[in-house]
């Protein structure tokens, strides 16, 4: 199982940031048979922002606020996505088959030309085709390491989809090179208030920066809007950005007894300094860590490096096989026979394998036109699948055997299965 998150690098990382997805994703990354891919999404952040030196900046610090917090490299992959040329090459590949009509249902593509719209300029006004194109970007990013999740918040969904429609007709012309990735959907993710209430976000400028020095910390929680209740008044937790705050970082007794403050009318000032106390026993030591990696950027550049040559000892090899396959080849390699218009040429039958929404596993067999043969039922274990597929290669389970198993296509009948069946079997 393949997880992939990529990190914008467009800012500096805050409280929200830290409790909403960094603090998560490294307990995550520690699960028995899954691989994590991190990676800086420097190429995106060009689409937000015009300013190089940011850019680099929110590039260190993001890296070292991950690493502070407890991400292994030798565990995962921890890239820079512009370290990677094989996620461009890929994306002009992949803008050759998305459909125009796909991307201009994009909603950040959408909702700009909505605004420009509103205002009565032309609809494409100040829109650059780098917007227009990040959601064939992000679908390079997914399906060059053949992620089979991707976690997202609710408002991401629709990229994961267009990266599954994109691989999907990549595949269709192509062959079956991606994996069609899930959106993992974070519905329990904490989302924290910020200083004024609303979500703490950098559009809000409303943040606390995960690793500011603790005087600064503490001044900023002071800060935090409250209601006018006094000391010695009940106080409704939950609608307070206060004990929200705290939740996030208190254990359940703590957060207990914090709720019986409130209603025991603490003051506001007495909230905030526990508040901050809080937030620092938990930030503390790893603030001293990433003060460290800070000073000494070449130590993180030394880790992105080699988290670079990690992902493209993965992505090199798949990129050539995609550029064999579009037919970016050498001329002194064999020319294959043109393809028959609007049929795919898979060159043999073969067995695909994936999996669906429903979370059951399937396979269908492909002529060496890439016409349906055969389309399986759902199976419980992929295990099962390749065990059935290994017995029909081998030879031991014959056409009528797997027709048990799968529907056979309009107008294939068992002689054409076991015409397949026996030109996979003579490959061995």
């Amino acid at each position: 199982m393949r997880i992939l998150t990529g990190i914008t690098t467009s800012g500096t990382p805050h409280l929200g940031n830290y409790v909403g997805a960094i603090r998560p994703a490294i307990a995550a990354s520690h699960a028995a048979g899954v691989e994590s891919f991190y990676f800086l999404a420097d190429y995106h952040a060009l689409i937000k922002v015009a300013e190089p030196a940011r850019v680099q900046r929110s590039t260190l610090e993001i890296a070292a606020a991950w690493l502070a917090c407890g991400l292994d490299p030798q565990r995962v992959w921890f890239y820079r996505q512009s370290d990677i040329p094989e996620i461009p090459e890929l994306t002009w590949l992949l803008t050759c088959v998305a459909g125009k009509g796909l991307l201009n249902r994009a909603h950040a593509y959408k909702a700009a030309v909505d605004r420009n719209t509103a205002e009565g300029d032309d609809p494409d006004a100040g829109i650059t085709a780098g917007l227009f194109m990040y959601p064939v970007l992000m679908a390079a990013d997914i399906l060059l390491f053949n992620a089979h999740k991707v976690p997202v918040g609710r408002d991401q969904v629709q990229h994961i989809e267009m990266a599954r429609d994109i691989g999907a007709r990549f595949n269709h012309l192509y062959g079956g090179h991606f994996t069609l990735p899930e959106a993992a959907i974070e519905e329990h993710v904490a989302t924290l208030p910020g200083l004024d209430g609303r979500k703490m976000s950098k559009s809000y400028d409303n943040t606390i920066a995960l690793f500011a020095p603790r005087a600064e910390l503490k001044k900023l929680i002071a800060g935090i809007v409250t209601d006018s209740r006094a000391p010695g008044e009940a106080k409704d937790a939950d609608g307070s950005n206060v004990f929200q705050l705290y939740q996030a970082f208190a254990s359940a007794e703590e957060t207990a007894a914090m709720r019986q403050a409130f209603a025991d009318g603490i003051g506001w000032g007495d909230a905030k300094q526990k508040l901050f106390a809080r937030i620092d026993a938990e930030l503390a030591p790893l603030r001293e860590r990433y003060e460290a990696l800070i000073a000494h950027p070449m130590r993180i550049e030394e880790q992105l490096r080699h988290g670079a040559e990690k992902a493209r000892a993965i992505a090199s090899p798949l990129l050539a096989k995609l550029r064999e396959a579009v037919g970016l080849r050498a001329l002194d390699a064999r020319i294959a026979p043109a393809a028959t218009p609007g049929k795919t040429r898979t060159e043999r039958p073969q067995f695909k394998q994936y999996r669906e929404a429903d979370g059951r596993f399937y396979f269908k067999l492909l002529a060496d036109d890439g016409r349906l043969l055969l389309q399986s039922s759902g199976f419980a274990s992929p295990k099962e699948i390749g065990a059935l597929i290994a017995q029909a290669r081998s030879g031991a389970l014959d056409a009528a055997a797997l027709l048990q198993h799968a529907t056979p296509a309009d107008g294939v009948d068992p002689v054409m299965l076991a015409a397949a069946l026996r030109e996979l079997q003579a490959e061995g």
